[in-house]
Protein backbone atom coordinates (compact mmCIF):
# COMPACT_ATOMS: atom_id res chain seq x y z
CA UNK A 1 0.00 0.00 0.00
CA UNK A 2 3.07 2.14 -0.03
CA UNK A 3 2.34 5.41 -2.00
CA UNK A 4 -1.51 5.29 -1.36
CA UNK A 5 -2.93 8.33 0.21
CA UNK A 6 -6.03 8.16 1.90
CA UNK A 7 -8.66 10.90 2.94
CA UNK A 8 -10.34 10.20 6.75
CA UNK A 9 -12.90 12.66 7.89
CA UNK A 10 -13.96 12.57 11.14
CA UNK A 11 -10.18 11.71 12.08
CA UNK A 12 -10.37 13.63 15.14
CA UNK A 13 -11.49 10.60 17.42
CA UNK A 14 -13.57 7.34 17.87
CA UNK A 15 -13.38 5.15 14.01
CA UNK A 16 -11.83 7.54 11.68
CA UNK A 17 -8.88 8.11 14.20
CA UNK A 18 -8.40 4.26 14.57
CA UNK A 19 -8.67 4.24 10.99
CA UNK A 20 -6.16 6.39 10.27
CA UNK A 21 -3.68 5.03 12.54
CA UNK A 22 -4.61 1.58 10.92
CA UNK A 23 -4.15 2.74 7.24
CA UNK A 24 -0.93 4.27 8.20
CA UNK A 25 0.48 0.84 9.70
CA UNK A 26 -0.38 -0.58 6.36
CA UNK A 27 1.77 2.57 4.11
CA UNK A 28 -0.72 4.89 3.33
CA UNK A 29 -0.24 8.63 3.87
CA UNK A 30 -3.37 9.93 5.23
CA UNK A 31 -5.03 13.13 5.36
CA UNK A 32 -7.06 13.38 8.56
CA UNK A 33 -10.03 15.74 8.41
CA UNK A 34 -11.81 17.28 10.99
CA UNK A 35 -13.02 20.51 12.79
CA UNK A 36 -11.05 20.11 16.23
CA UNK A 37 -7.65 21.07 14.37
CA UNK A 38 -5.75 20.40 17.91
CA UNK A 39 -6.95 16.86 17.67
CA UNK A 40 -5.60 16.07 13.94
CA UNK A 41 -2.62 17.86 14.32
CA UNK A 42 -1.78 15.40 17.24
CA UNK A 43 -2.53 12.65 15.41
CA UNK A 44 -1.15 13.67 12.40
CA UNK A 45 2.59 13.86 14.55
CA UNK A 46 1.82 10.92 16.25
CA UNK A 47 2.00 8.78 12.99
CA UNK A 48 4.76 10.84 11.66
CA UNK A 49 7.12 10.04 14.73
CA UNK A 50 6.05 6.36 13.98
CA UNK A 51 7.43 6.51 10.49
CA UNK A 52 4.76 7.28 8.29
CA UNK A 53 2.86 10.44 6.78
CA UNK A 54 0.16 12.39 8.10
CA UNK A 55 -1.11 15.51 6.45
CA UNK A 56 -4.11 17.61 8.94
CA UNK A 57 -6.43 19.64 7.37
CA UNK A 58 -8.80 21.25 9.17
CA UNK A 59 -11.93 20.78 7.47
CA UNK A 60 -16.22 21.18 8.01
CA UNK A 61 -17.44 18.72 5.76
CA UNK A 62 -21.05 20.12 5.65
CA UNK A 63 -19.83 23.16 3.86
CA UNK A 64 -19.35 22.01 0.08
CA UNK A 65 -16.48 25.05 -0.42
CA UNK A 66 -14.24 23.10 2.69
CA UNK A 67 -15.07 19.31 1.79
CA UNK A 68 -13.58 20.55 -2.18
CA UNK A 69 -10.51 22.53 -0.27
CA UNK A 70 -9.60 19.23 1.46
CA UNK A 71 -9.79 16.92 -1.49
CA UNK A 72 -7.69 19.70 -3.56
CA UNK A 73 -4.92 20.04 -0.80
CA UNK A 74 -4.75 16.07 -0.07
CA UNK A 75 -4.00 15.42 -3.66
CA UNK A 76 -1.87 19.04 -3.89
CA UNK A 77 0.46 17.96 -0.78
CA UNK A 78 0.41 13.89 -1.19
CA UNK A 79 -0.11 13.56 -4.79
CA UNK A 80 -3.52 11.66 -4.76
CA UNK A 81 -6.03 10.19 -3.53
CA UNK A 82 -6.91 6.46 -3.43
CA UNK A 83 -9.22 6.13 -0.55
CA UNK A 84 -11.96 8.45 0.71
CA UNK A 85 -13.23 7.37 4.03
CA UNK A 86 -16.86 9.16 4.94
CA UNK A 87 -16.57 8.99 8.89
CA UNK A 88 -17.24 12.10 10.07
CA UNK A 89 -21.16 12.12 11.75
CA UNK A 90 -22.82 13.15 14.85
CA UNK A 91 -25.97 11.15 16.32
CA UNK A 92 -28.48 13.16 18.28
CA UNK A 93 -31.27 10.94 19.51
CA UNK A 94 -34.83 11.71 20.76
CA UNK A 95 -38.52 11.92 20.04
CA UNK A 96 -40.11 13.53 17.17
CA UNK A 97 -42.19 15.74 18.76
CA UNK A 98 -40.65 18.67 20.00
CA UNK A 99 -37.52 18.10 18.68
CA UNK A 100 -34.74 20.45 18.12
CA UNK A 101 -34.51 21.01 14.61
CA UNK A 102 -31.17 22.14 14.86
CA UNK A 103 -30.05 18.71 15.78
CA UNK A 104 -32.03 17.52 12.67
CA UNK A 105 -30.47 20.02 10.79
CA UNK A 106 -26.71 19.11 11.95
CA UNK A 107 -27.20 15.11 10.87
CA UNK A 108 -28.43 15.90 7.41
CA UNK A 109 -25.57 19.00 6.94
CA UNK A 110 -23.07 16.39 8.24
CA UNK A 111 -24.06 12.23 7.91
CA UNK A 112 -25.48 12.77 4.50
CA UNK A 113 -24.95 15.91 2.80
CA UNK A 114 -21.35 16.00 4.19
CA UNK A 115 -20.10 12.97 3.16
CA UNK A 116 -22.05 13.57 -0.82
CA UNK A 117 -19.83 16.69 -0.89
CA UNK A 118 -16.56 15.00 -0.38
CA UNK A 119 -17.64 12.42 -2.97
CA UNK A 120 -18.13 15.05 -5.34
CA UNK A 121 -15.31 16.59 -4.89
CA UNK A 122 -12.82 13.39 -4.95
CA UNK A 123 -14.96 11.87 -7.98
CA UNK A 124 -13.44 13.66 -11.05
CA UNK A 125 -9.52 13.09 -9.17
CA UNK A 126 -10.53 9.54 -8.91
CA UNK A 127 -11.53 9.52 -12.34
CA UNK A 128 -8.99 10.81 -13.60
CA UNK A 129 -6.04 8.93 -11.67
CA UNK A 130 -8.25 6.01 -13.50
CA UNK A 131 -9.30 4.60 -10.21
CA UNK A 132 -9.90 4.78 -6.28
CA UNK A 133 -11.92 3.47 -3.40
CA UNK A 134 -14.53 5.25 -1.57
CA UNK A 135 -15.66 3.84 1.85
CA UNK A 136 -19.26 5.42 2.94
CA UNK A 137 -19.41 4.97 7.22
CA UNK A 138 -22.93 4.30 7.34
CA UNK A 139 -24.47 2.30 11.02
CA UNK A 140 -26.71 -0.75 11.60
CA UNK A 141 -29.72 2.57 11.53
CA UNK A 142 -29.04 2.42 8.32
CA UNK A 143 -31.08 -0.94 8.07
CA UNK A 144 -32.96 -1.00 11.09
CA UNK A 145 -35.29 2.23 12.09
CA UNK A 146 -36.41 2.49 15.49
CA UNK A 147 -38.51 5.04 18.28
CA UNK A 148 -36.48 7.84 18.66
CA UNK A 149 -34.22 7.53 16.27
CA UNK A 150 -35.79 8.75 13.34
CA UNK A 151 -33.77 11.57 12.07
CA UNK A 152 -30.76 9.90 12.45
CA UNK A 153 -32.12 6.56 10.54
CA UNK A 154 -33.25 8.90 7.72
CA UNK A 155 -29.55 10.09 7.62
CA UNK A 156 -28.23 6.59 7.28
CA UNK A 157 -30.55 4.86 5.38
CA UNK A 158 -30.02 8.06 2.52
CA UNK A 159 -26.68 7.08 2.81
CA UNK A 160 -27.29 3.32 2.24
CA UNK A 161 -28.90 4.57 -0.90
CA UNK A 162 -26.25 6.86 -2.27
CA UNK A 163 -23.68 4.51 -1.72
CA UNK A 164 -25.68 1.73 -4.18
CA UNK A 165 -26.34 3.82 -6.96
CA UNK A 166 -22.77 5.37 -6.46
CA UNK A 167 -21.28 2.26 -6.64
CA UNK A 168 -23.36 1.16 -9.76
CA UNK A 169 -21.91 4.60 -11.46
CA UNK A 170 -18.48 4.82 -10.34
CA UNK A 171 -17.69 1.26 -11.44
CA UNK A 172 -17.52 2.75 -15.02
CA UNK A 173 -14.60 4.40 -13.96
CA UNK A 174 -12.94 1.94 -11.74
CA UNK A 175 -13.57 3.51 -8.58
CA UNK A 176 -14.79 0.95 -5.87
CA UNK A 177 -17.75 1.68 -3.26
CA UNK A 178 -17.85 0.54 0.48
CA UNK A 179 -20.71 0.84 2.96
CA UNK A 180 -19.21 0.02 6.39
CA UNK A 181 -22.27 -0.09 8.93
CA UNK A 182 -21.21 -0.65 12.73
CA UNK A 183 -23.14 -2.04 15.44
CA UNK A 184 -22.75 -0.61 19.11
CA UNK A 185 -19.48 0.98 19.00
CA UNK A 186 -17.90 3.21 22.18
CA UNK A 187 -17.38 6.22 20.93
CA UNK A 188 -17.85 9.97 21.49
CA UNK A 189 -20.98 9.38 19.44
CA UNK A 190 -22.79 8.42 22.89
CA UNK A 191 -22.28 11.93 24.40
CA UNK A 192 -23.69 13.83 22.32
CA UNK A 193 -26.72 12.88 23.76
CA UNK A 194 -28.41 14.65 26.85
CA UNK A 195 -32.14 13.43 26.36
CA UNK A 196 -32.65 11.12 29.56
CA UNK A 197 -34.27 8.51 27.76
CA UNK A 198 -32.13 8.34 25.07
CA UNK A 199 -29.10 7.97 27.81
CA UNK A 200 -31.19 5.53 30.17
CA UNK A 201 -31.77 3.52 26.97
CA UNK A 202 -28.46 3.59 25.27
CA UNK A 203 -26.62 2.54 29.34
CA UNK A 204 -29.15 -0.39 28.82
CA UNK A 205 -28.41 -1.81 25.54
CA UNK A 206 -24.67 -1.46 26.30
CA UNK A 207 -25.59 -4.01 29.67
CA UNK A 208 -27.19 -6.22 27.83
CA UNK A 209 -25.01 -6.19 24.97
CA UNK A 210 -21.71 -6.45 27.70
CA UNK A 211 -18.67 -6.56 25.38
CA UNK A 212 -19.38 -3.79 22.69
CA UNK A 213 -17.36 -3.08 19.30
CA UNK A 214 -14.58 -0.54 20.11
CA UNK A 215 -13.14 1.81 17.24
CA UNK A 216 -10.11 -0.61 16.15
CA UNK A 217 -12.88 -3.42 15.29
CA UNK A 218 -14.48 -1.44 12.83
CA UNK A 219 -11.02 -0.13 11.16
CA UNK A 220 -9.96 -3.16 10.87
CA UNK A 221 -13.12 -4.08 8.77
CA UNK A 222 -12.12 -0.96 6.51
CA UNK A 223 -8.49 -1.87 5.58
CA UNK A 224 -9.39 -5.38 4.90
CA UNK A 225 -12.30 -3.75 2.45
CA UNK A 226 -9.77 -1.22 1.07
CA UNK A 227 -6.58 -4.01 0.36
CA UNK A 228 -8.30 -6.47 -1.21
CA UNK A 229 -7.30 -6.52 -4.87
CA UNK A 230 -8.40 -4.19 -7.42
CA UNK A 231 -10.78 -6.99 -9.09
CA UNK A 232 -12.82 -7.34 -6.00
CA UNK A 233 -15.35 -5.16 -4.61
CA UNK A 234 -16.10 -5.85 -0.77
CA UNK A 235 -19.90 -3.91 -1.42
CA UNK A 236 -20.82 -3.84 2.32
CA UNK A 237 -19.62 -5.09 5.75
CA UNK A 238 -22.02 -4.81 8.76
CA UNK A 239 -20.40 -5.40 11.96
CA UNK A 240 -22.40 -5.78 15.08
CA UNK A 241 -21.31 -6.97 18.52
CA UNK A 242 -21.49 -10.52 18.79
CA UNK A 243 -24.69 -10.48 21.59
CA UNK A 244 -26.34 -7.40 19.82
CA UNK A 245 -29.65 -8.32 18.87
CA UNK A 246 -31.36 -5.71 16.88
Amino acid sequence: MADRVAVVTGASSGIGEATARALAREGFSVALAARREDRIKELAEEISSAGGSALAVPTDVSDPDSARSLIETAKSELGSVDVLLNNAGVMLLGPMLGADLEHWQRMVNVNLLGLMYCTHAVLPVMQEQGGGHIVNVSSVAGRVARMGSGAYNATKWGVGAFSESLRQEALNYNVRVTIIEPGYVETELQAHNEHPLVVETMEKNKEEIGKVLEADDIARAIVYAVTQPEHVSINEVLVRPTKQRG
